[in-house]
């Protein structure tokens, strides 16, 4: 295999001192080595006094071989030269990758003491893209290791080790550099909003440290949009044994239930994340396996149950909202608050403000309304002619009461991202809409002679999305999308259409590729088997992602027509209402025009108006039409 070497000189070099090198050599892919999946964002380098700076180019190609670039990356690393202090070399996480902006540290190869030659290996590090090994081209010894085997989300440019060039100057690194306390605050502080997340990823460290050597398996990125994920099931029990391509659990995605696959042999010794976990966060520890059997006991000893691990954080949290709603009273009032302090006599310092910045809301004054609050206070600010009215107030909090009581309906994470796309839909996509009736009744008589002279028994979908496909054959300015990064149409080559079937999960799209060269009876069979694949939660990405163009069909409900939602990137959705008879003016066979009963059906267009305008609509509906009212051509 043609390896891709990273190089970069060491920053802050003495002029006695020849320059350090840090030297990355991929080892594989990150789909097949990392579970996890680091946010992407851009690099910065330690400048020469410590300040970060922005290169103006990362990457400097200088050659081609083998097929395989070799390029070369600054790394940051400091040299520390002082009259009290031993000459040392800070090494720091590099940025290994244009995208890379933190790393883990998956097994540090050198232990402090060894020796250092020009070429070593120190250790593996997990980046955004792939697993690199990270080799010195400098000799020394390895004095002290910052951040362990194991360290997850470490940023570029936190240190993570110090070497020295003499042996004798290992015992006298620094204390303060040698705990890497100093160094990892200064690094932490400039990024508050994580110190959370370290600090619960610390907490599972310092535990694991205690266990025999085990592997933490993390909640796998599924797919490219999914961010969080619900454990369905545990289809292995702690302390079974687990091979090679075993299926250990069911995982709950935005787009379907997946089966998650271990690639190594082992024992499941620990689950962390048990049935029914929801909005599990890509790379949270989900359970933990071991090599040896012994080692199960162990195991369960040292980790007593997966909620004592994510407590650590929200009892940080919880400590700090205590602190603040001690130390903030009320400073703002929302709107309908005050009318309800107002109506009932409230003292609004004697209520507690959970809005942010101290504002008092509105369920915090019906909180203390219900609690009794609102009774005793409202009689005393009364005046006495009007005593007769707690009766009415009674009646007003019942009726708040009532009002008040509901039902929370858990989303699905399906239903969460259906949502959120078909609002993005709505808002970024210009929708035209094109309606028009086609008469049914060749299409009904065509299906009746399948079933009774061939026995195909085939759908009005069916027939419906082989119409469809053969018209965007037709009119390939219709297969289309919008590229929104080069402002342009883009022609599909082949005409995929994607079929919306509701299941008790949400609304799945699986696709019938290439549905124009398809016969009827195939494309009714495999729209059978992905339908029940979709209900059951068990499409697998390449069956529902992509697709050219999407059919939704309402007909067997009573709809007459309805518009769709464009599912974007496709910029065309065609909505199919249900076949009614109605009297028209048909032209017999011998040209006289005369009364008839027709069955009609509705089709309505939406459609991405910076691919589709008029032309193109009219184009497609007349194509459409044709095959309607001509059905026996879909047949060749």
């Amino acid at each position: 295999m043609a390896l891709s070497r990273l190089r970069g000189p060491v920053k802050e070099i003495s002029k006695s001192h020849a320059p350090s090198f840090l030297r990355a050599r991929f080892l594989s892919s990150s789909s097949s080595r990392s579970l996890s999946r680091p946010p992407c964002v851009q690099n910065s380098l330690v400048g020469g006094h410590g300040s970060l700076l922005r290169p103006a180019s990362l990457f400097l190609l200088t050659g081609v071989q083998n097929n395989s670039l070799k390029l070369k990356l600054w790394v940051g690393g400091i040299k520390h030269f002082s009259s009290a202090d031993p000459s040392h070399t800070v090494l720091q996480m590099p940025a290994m990758s244009p995208t890379m902006s933190q790393g883990n540290i998956a097994k540090w190869r050198k232990k402090e003491g060894d020796r250092i030659e020009v070429g070593d290996v120190l250790c593996e590090i997990e980046t955004d893209k792939a697993t690199l090994e990270l080799e010195s081209l400098e000799e020394g010894f390895l004095a002290k290791i910052l951040v362990p085997d194991g360290s997850k989300d470490v940023p570029v440019g936190q240190p993570i080790a110090i070497t020295v060039e003499d042996q004798d100057d290992i015992q006298n690194v620094p204390a303060t550099v040698a705990g890497g306390s100093d160094i990892k605050e200064e690094t932490t502080n400039k990024n508050v909003k994580n110190e959370n997340k370290g600090q619960e990823k610390s907490s599972i460290k310092t535990s694991a440290s205690a266990l025999p050597p085990h592997i933490l398996v993390e909640m796998p990125a599924l797919s490219p949009t999914m961010n969080q994920g619900n454990i369905a099931k545990w289809l292995k029990k702690e302390g079974d044994k687990i091979n090679v391509g075993d299926v250990i659990c069911e995982i709950e995605t935005d787009k379907a239930t997946l089966e998650f696959e271990c690639l190594e042999e082992g024992y499941l010794a620990k689950i962390l994340a048990p049935e029914g976990s929801k909005d599990v966060a890509v790379g949270q520890p989900i359970a933990i396996t071991v090599e040896d059997p012994a080692d199960i006991e162990t195991v369960n000893n040292s980790v007593s149950s997966g909620s004592e691990i994510k407590e650590a954080k929200p009892t940080h949290r919880d400590d700090g909202n205590e602190a603040k709603t001690q130390k903030t009273s009320v400073v703002r009032i929302s709107p309908s608050a005050k009318l309800l302090i107002t109506e009932y006599g409230l003292d609004s310092s004697s209520l507690k403000a959970s809005g942010s910045h101290g504002t008092l809301l509105k369920g915090d004054v019906l909180a203390a309304i219900k609690s009794g609050k609102g009774s005793s206070s409202k009689e005393k600010t009364l005046p006495s002619p009007q005593k007769a009215s707690p009766a009415v107030s009674t009646d007003s909090r019942s009726h708040i009461k009532q009002s008040d009581s509901f039902e929370d309906l858990p989303n699905s994470q399906i239903r969460k991202v259906i949502a959120r796309r078909l609002l993005e839909s709505k808002q970024n996509t210009p929708h035209l809409y094109l309606s028009s009736d086609v008469i049914l009744d060749p299409l009904l008589s065509l299906r009746k002679e399948l079933k009774e002279k061939h026995g195909v028994k085939v759908s009005v979908n069916d027939i419906v999305i082989k119409a469809v496909a053969v018209a965007l054959r037709n009119v390939p300015e219709a297969n289309a999308y919008w590229n929104a990064e080069k402002g342009e149409v883009i022609l599909c080559d082949s005409v995929d259409i994607s079929i919306a079937v509701a299941t008790e999960k949400g609304l799945m799209t699986p696709i019938v590729r290439n549905a124009d060269q398809k016969t009827l009876s195939s494309i009714s069979l495999e729209i059978k088997e992905l339908a029940e694949k979709a209900r059951a939660g068990k499409l697998s990405p390449n069956e529902f992602q992509g697709g050219t163009f999407s059919i939704s069909n309402l007909g067997m409900f009573p709809v007459d027509h309805f518009c769709a939602i464009i599912n974007p990137p496709q910029a065309g959705i065609l909505a199919v209402g249900r076949g009614n008879k109605v009297v028209e003016v048909v032209i017999g066979s011998d040209g006289v025009e005369r009364p008839a009963v027709v069955t009609k059906m509705n089709l309505t267009l939406s459609a991405d108006h910076r691919v589709f305008d008029g032309k193109v609509g009219g184009s497609f509906f007349s194509a459409l039409g044709s095959n309607f009212s001509d059905v026996r051509r879909l047949l060749l």
